[in-house]
């Protein structure tokens, strides 16, 4: 029988804790949500192992370390409305949830979108509504966002998604270049969004958010 609340704790404990998170909403949020609760039953025993955890499709649930660093950089607050792309089977939503009042979770597998509807209502979270749609589009009826986390790596971010931040908004994602990756948190100011290096991680791209292939003459 695997004791998922010691597991839990152990994740905070040697995982997030150990590498510089120790904002009070974040950990409470960490201890709190179920994270076995929120991935595929044959993977629920290494719900809080220390690396990306594969969820088929080429997409994963980040490590805790990552998750807990770009949280921490992006300082969220109650009162901001988050947009949660690529929110897979509803963990880092159901995450969000926990920490400001409202959260759009977007979702464009289905069947990733449809378990984590249920998963998110079976846990009680009534502040995140889960939308299904191309991640790359966003979700532009419900905004526009003070945060828009993105769970997965970037090679861009298409501005149709960059245009439903808020100014004075922030952005988080993994951006993959080449060999090179690493978490970046964006700030928009009269419209405009600038970077900044947050730390190294890395994950897939996801769909849609690839470099454009360029042509030459």
């Amino acid at each position: 029988m695997i004791d998922y609340a010691k597991n839990r704790t152990m994740m905070v404990d040697t995982q997030v804790r150990p590498s510089d998170v120790t904002k009070f909403p974040i950990i409470d949020a960490l201890l709190s949500v179920r994270r076995e609760a929120f991935v595929p039953e044959n993977k629920r025993h290494v719900a809080y192992a220390g690396e990306n955890l594969a969820l088929g499709a080429d997409r994963v649930l980040l490590e805790p370390r990552s998750f807990a660093k770009l949280l921490d950089a992006l300082d969220i607050q109650r009162g901001d409305v988050v947009l949660n792309i690529g929110c897979g089977f509803g963990y880092p939503a159901a995450v969000l949830a926990h920490m400001t009042d409202a959260v759009v979770a977007l979702e464009e597998d289905e069947t990733m979108a449809r378990d984590a509807e249920d998963a998110l209502l079976q846990e009680g979270i009534d502040n995140a509504v889960v939308i299904t749609g191309p991640l790359a589009d966003g979700a532009a009826k419900h905004g526009p966002y003070d945060v828009i986390y993105i769970e997965g790596a970037v090679a861009q971010v298409p501005q149709a998604v960059l245009d439903q931040l808020r100014d004075g908004g922030r952005i988080g994602a993994i951006f993959t270049e080449g060999q090179l990756s690493e978490a970046r948190v964006g700030y928009k100011t009269d419209g405009r969004v600038s970077w900044r290096l947050a730390f190294n991680a890395g994950a897939p791209v996801l769909p849609g958010f690839a470099t454009e292939p360029s042509f030459a003459l």
